[in-house]
């Protein structure tokens, strides 16, 4: 595990060092890219000038309510079609090509109904996430091994008992997968709403650097996103990793 961790992070100091020897060289321009070290140093600044706090107060908090959205919905629609097999078959092909569906196309639709308010932006968050949480939870409830589930009737518990000490730590590991592609896919919904429907949110602050030829606010601000995703996404890991550790899976 050690090893695959060195080799991880050698692969991205790797990647980080020779974008960095680009953008120097001038082989890729500064109009188009500005070097890592000088992304890290204009978001030292922003952070410093609290310009961006309100920004990235407005999307972190439709990003959760988003993510919290498509993880309850999510789970629960896939526990209720799992359960009806004919839904199941109707649905399953459309899961498969939900992505090339268009989202943004329902904003009008989305705004007539909500306001103009951040609601909209969280539900295109929730459209992105949910779907990939369905599937995790369907995978989970295929793989329950059947000696799992004829323990439980032997042992005559009833479907809550069996549902919370069985089948949920059975599924939990599939689970954990929708859950970071949730939060990944949260994430993309409400920053390219931000970018095209807002006007506020790191979404929009990103757009109006675009527009305005602020390179350096623009890739700081991409480079903050990122962090914050691998942030969440590595404490996701961890915790996926201690409760693999507990189960003896890891």
């Amino acid at each position: 595990m050690k090893y695959v961790v060195v080799l991880r992070w050698g692969v991205i100091v790797l990647f980080v060092a020779l974008l960095e020897a680009l953008c120097r060289s001038g082989l890729i321009s500064r109009h188009t890219m500005i070097p890592p070290t000088e992304m890290a140093v204009a978001l030292a600044q922003l952070i410093a000038a609290g310009t961006i706090r309100a920004d990235a107060t407005v999307t972190l908090r439709n990003v959760a309510a988003a993510f919290a959205a498509s993880v309850a919905g999510g789970f629960v629609l896939g526990v209720a079609i799992h359960a009806l097999p004919r839904l199941r078959r109707v649905l399953e092909p459309l899961f498969a090509s939900y992505y090339a569906v268009p989202t943004f196309v329902f904003y009008p639709v989305l705004l007539a109904v909500f306001g103009m308010n951040d609601m909209p932006i969280i539900v295109i968050g929730t459209l992105f996430g949910i779907v990939a949480m369905i599937v995790a939870t369907l995978n989970g409830l295929d793989r329950i091994p059947r000696a799992l589930l004829k323990t439980a009737r032997v042992l005559r518990m009833s479907r809550i008992a069996a549902a919370l000490r069985i089948q949920l730590p059975a599924i939990a590991p599939h689970l954990f997968t929708g859950v970071k592609l949730a939060i990944a896919y949260s994430f993309i919904g409400v920053i390219a709403a931000e970018f095209i429907l807002s006007d506020r949110g790191l979404g929009y602050a990103i757009s109006y650097a675009y527009n305005n030829f602020e390179n350096r606010k623009m890739y700081a601000l991409m480079l903050l996103i990122i962090v914050i995703v691998s942030v969440v996404n590595a404490v996701f890991r961890a915790w996926e990793l201690r409760l693999a550790r507990r189960r003896g899976l890891a």
